[in-house]
């Protein structure tokens, strides 16, 4: 597999996953088409082909993919084979809710770890972990070999978290607060902001 692939690429095979375990789900068919995806999911069918065509030949001409044979190769590719542990920073309103969320683990990721500098939220517990304190992150992650996390701090705390976590061993970083972070090559920083995505919405919006 190459790793020339682009960034764009990797992240529509997520989108592709999804759509595949809901059609999974239905159980009412076994194989489906880039033609039927992409009617679902607003991609044109050629994308989808092309998209696939970097990491190999999962279906035939007329026939199609198969669906739970695309869904186990997707796996592979994404590297779900097994949970991923993950280190949440942040226990606040936003943090509580991601640990609360169950949708992780059915996708290959666990919130296994808290961390707060709150006095008021440091030994709480909450979704059966006990919120930890800063001190005690690069210990942790460091200990455990932990590879991802994720930040649900203020914005003035983020780039901090993020130079520590770096420092103790994790690749990849998803960022809920409002602002660009800078990591060294080879970290893999993705974002979540609701409000950037409003604001890109209400363009399309009549004043």
């Amino acid at each position: 597999m190459t790793h020339n692939i682009p960034d764009i690429v990797i992240g529509r095979l997520p989108i592709y996953l999804r759509e595949l375990r809901r059609l999974q789900n239905e159980g009412n068919k076994m194989t489906t088409s880039s033609h039927e995806l992409g009617q679902h999911l607003g991609i044109s069918s050629a994308q989808i082909r092309k998209d696939l065509s970097h990491f190999g030949e999962f279906g035939k001409q007329g026939t199609g993919y198969h669906i739970n044979y695309l869904i186990e190769q997707l796996r592979q590719i994404l590297h779900l084979g097994t949970v991923w542990p993950v280190a949440l920073i942040g226990a606040g309103s936003l943090g509580t809710a991601l640990a609360y969320y169950d949708g992780f683990k059915p996708r290959g990721f666990e919130i296994r770890w808290i961390f707060d500098n709150a006095p008021g939220k440091v030994g709480n517990e909450i979704n059966s972990m006990v919120v930890q304190p800063l001190e005690e992150l690069e210990d942790t992650i460091s200990n455990n070999k932990i590879a991802i996390a994720i930040i649900a701090t203020p914005a003035r705390a983020a780039q901090e978290i993020v130079d520590r976590l770096v420092g103790s061993g994790i690749k990849a970083v998803l960022s809920y607060a409002p602002l660009h972070l800078t990591a060294p090559d080879g970290i893999h920083i993705s974002y979540s902001d609701p409000v950037t995505e409003l604001q890109r919405m209400s363009y399309y919006l009549e004043s």
